[in-house]
């Protein structure tokens, strides 16, 4: 039988359902931040700004899909060259058709699985829905976490997790990167002294890296892993993500069947489906935290969250890109049933919430209970500056 895909046409034009793709551009911008950032992941570096490539699929019915990559020039081109002359053409309401196309480009670039963010974008804004009506919505909002950036002294950790509090955050994260580990447990002694029990804490060693040193922080043993683990449980702690690289699938099991309260979250440095299953399979973690714009296409990472739903784990999507990747994270875990706490990078005065969303019309904020709402407008439900923009692109593609 000759199957074809009805569609229905205008006169005059195209209709509103014709989702072809007529264009693909990308702009390159350089996003400057408010003050100096020395992210705890790159030793001696002192961040002012940061790239973002932000990619417009354009459809003969009119409706743009938006998305963005945490990446410059490289990006752009690897889009460009490699993705767009196979989506031209192409329907955009068709994302499980297209994901080839995704996967395939990075063999020969930088991953761009941020691409399928835009096509669900356009099918979202077609059918009248936000993206995770569209799916199902499981929440319209989520309890979100303060993720900082730096390393600082127990006694300004302890100063800025009472701004936290106030602000009306419910639970911080921290990062775990002195050369003797001892030293960063007195960071959560005294936010534990001074503040209490009620602020639950995260942890995050920023281990996934595979070689000795990446980053510029000590690489941790499986022996290092476990004290440290053992000494977080003793102070009540939450997680600890990221404790080793993020291919030592047997290392990471035997961490956590030392663990009895502590659990072990991590992802966001593994790529496609089969990796996430490996490592659900494998029994490496209690979270996974995959990134809706750098692990895989969005819609893929909510088959990981369904294998990790019948495993019985949580999922926490990595979110420090952009915020766009900030809100198409979001978006995925509203309409998924085991979300677990959502990250909300806010690292004042140098990486704030406002720095990461500076693109965005509107800038996210938590509530008065410390929860971030979905929003509801067709597709991911942003609205982009445009003169903000215009002001800090710096390069065009497409």
């Amino acid at each position: 039988m000759n199957c074809r895909r009805i569609g229905w046409r205008a006169m005059g034009g195209a209709s509103r359902n014709d989702t072809r793709i007529t264009r693909v551009r990308s702009r390159v911008l350089d996003l400057p931040l408010p003050h100096e950032f020395r992210p705890a992941w790159g030793r001696n570096e002192i961040q002012r700004s940061f790239y973002v490539t932000l990619v417009e699929i354009e459809t003969a019915a009119g409706i743009t899909g938006i998305t963005a990559a945490e990446a410059g020039p490289e990006a752009a081109v690897s889009i460009d060259r490699f993705v767009a002359p196979h989506l031209i053409g192409q329907d955009a309401a068709s994302p499980e058709a297209l994901i080839g196309v995704l996967r395939d480009a990075e063999i020969l670039g930088p991953p761009v699985y941020c691409i399928e963010v835009a096509l669900w974008d356009i099918a979202a804004k077609a059918a009248g829905l936000a993206a995770h009506k569209m799916w199902g919505a499981a929440t319209d909002r989520v309890p979100a976490y303060c993720a900082t950036g730096e390393i600082r002294s127990p006694e300004r950790r302890v100063e800025d997790c009472r701004r936290i509090v106030a602000d009306g955050f419910k639970a911080v994260k921290l990062r775990f990167h002195a050369d003797d580990p001892r030293n960063d447990i007195r960071v959560v002694e005294a936010i534990r002294r001074e503040i209490g029990d009620g602020l639950v804490i995260l942890v995050d060693a920023n281990q996934a890296g595979v070689l000795p040193g990446l980053g510029g922080h000590r690489q941790w043993t499986l022996r290092v892993a476990i004290d440290v683990a053992l000494e977080l449980e003793r102070l009540g702690v939450t997680w600890l993500e990221e404790p080793l690289p993020r291919y030592d699938y047997a290392g990471l099991r035997r961490l956590r069947e030392h663990m009895g309260t502590l659990q072990l979250a991590g992802g966001e440095n593994n790529h496609g489906l089969h990796e996430f299953k490996l490592l659900i399979d494998q029994g490496c973690y209690d979270i996974l935290q995959p990134d809706a714009v750098l692990s895989e296409g969005v819609y893929q990472l909510r088959k990981v969250a369904a294998l990790a739903e019948a495993a019985g784990l949580l999922m926490a999507p990595h979110t420090w890109t952009h915020g766009i990747g900030l809100l198409a994270n979001l978006q995925l875990v509203a309409s998924i049933p085991n979300h677990s706490w959502f990250e909300f990078p806010h690292e004042p005065p140098g990486w704030p919430a406002s720095a990461l969303s500076q693109m965005l019309a509107d800038k996210p904020w938590i509530d008065a209970e410390g929860c971030l709402a979905v929003p509801d407008r067709p597709g991911f439900g942003f609205e982009l500056d445009e003169e903000l923009i215009e002001r800090h692109t710096v390069a065009r593609q497409g």
